[in-house]
């Protein structure tokens, strides 16, 4: 099988984990502080993936080329899961994920401009067109009148951007260390900074909340691992836009579970995001044979 559709099928294997893990989040926000949240998330993904690594291969290489970069990978993600786990508490899943999918087109521009990878016209324009949708999912007033969106929403955007920097970084990062490696300094950083904030906010969990703030890091865990394997196999912006195929997880994760129904101009910016992303992840034409540059 070709490494860069292993690489796809790792990044929906991903997805389909990361909208179980935001669900989970979205009910426990009711009775925990995000940085609980953040915390068992990242300390119970290095966990996992510390003892996945150290049983399969018989190793934990923590040693990295480049301890910088990891780092700031790290903290951009829990960047990304502070703001996007704020959202959730107060703003629909589907819409937290719809407005989140500023990331992959972001993840395109920047992986033109610091990765140089070749990114076609008709992918630009579905970057433009993909940006147009998440303005409507927004649903701001002075376009659509009616009650605003909580003030919240915006913050999937802040989301977007950061998990944007932490995508590129996890491509720049599979030319310079070993997949286990980065994997294994997914949540190290991370951990180190919501442990400093756990005093602050520590609620004692019971014994079944203790299970499900385990599997909050069992989800997220895997599906970073997942996402640090396809990185290693495909360009960023090829796997960037498949995130859209989370948005359809996230309505039916929102209607199933918390009867969150989408309301009609959000499934318009939902469907122009999607048709956006459609455009950007189409695979582009082998150049022909002649001296047409």
């Amino acid at each position: 099988m070709p490494a860069p559709l292993i690489g796809v099928l790792l990044q929906l294997s991903a997805l389909a984990l990361f909208v179980c893990m935001d669900s989970l989040v979205k009910a426990l926000t009711a009775h925990y502080a995000v940085p609980q949240l953040m915390w068992a998330r990242f300390l119970f993904a290095l966990l996992a993936a510390a003892l996945v690594i150290r049983l399969t291969s018989g190793t934990l290489p923590w040693r990295s080329r480049a301890p910088g970069l990891q780092a700031l990978r790290s903290l951009m993600l829990a960047g990304c899961n502070l703001m996007f786990s704020n959202a959730l508490a107060v703003v629909p899943l589907a819409d937290c994920t719809a407005i989140g999918f500023a990331s992959p087109l972001f993840t395109v521009a920047l992986a033109r401009v610091w990765l140089k990878e070749r990114v076609s016209a008709r992918r630009w324009a579905g970057v433009v067109m993909g940006l147009l949708g998440v303005v409507i999912a927004l649903r701001p007033p002075f376009l659509f009148g009616g009650e605003p969106l909580p003030w919240q929403a915006a913050l999937p955007l802040g989301t977007a951007a950061l998990f944007a920097v932490y995508q590129v970084l996890t491509r720049r990062l599979a030319a310079i260390d070993r997949p286990n490696t980065t994997i294994l300094h997914t949540g190290l950083a991370a951990s180190v900074a919501t442990s400093l904030a756990l005093p602050l906010v520590w609620v004692a969990p019971s014994a079944p909340d203790w299970a499900l703030l385990v599997a909050l890091g069992a989800l997220g865990g895997a599906g970073h691992g997942l996402l640090v394997l396809a990185f290693a196999r495909a360009p960023a912006s090829l796997l960037s836009p498949l995130s859209y195929s989370q948005l359809v997880w996230a309505m039916l994760a929102g209607v199933v579970v918390f009867g969150d129904w989408p309301r009609p101009v959000a499934l318009l910016g939902m469907a122009i995001i999607v048709a956006g992303g459609i455009l950007v992840a189409l695979p582009e034409r082998p150049s022909g044979t002649g001296t047409r540059r």
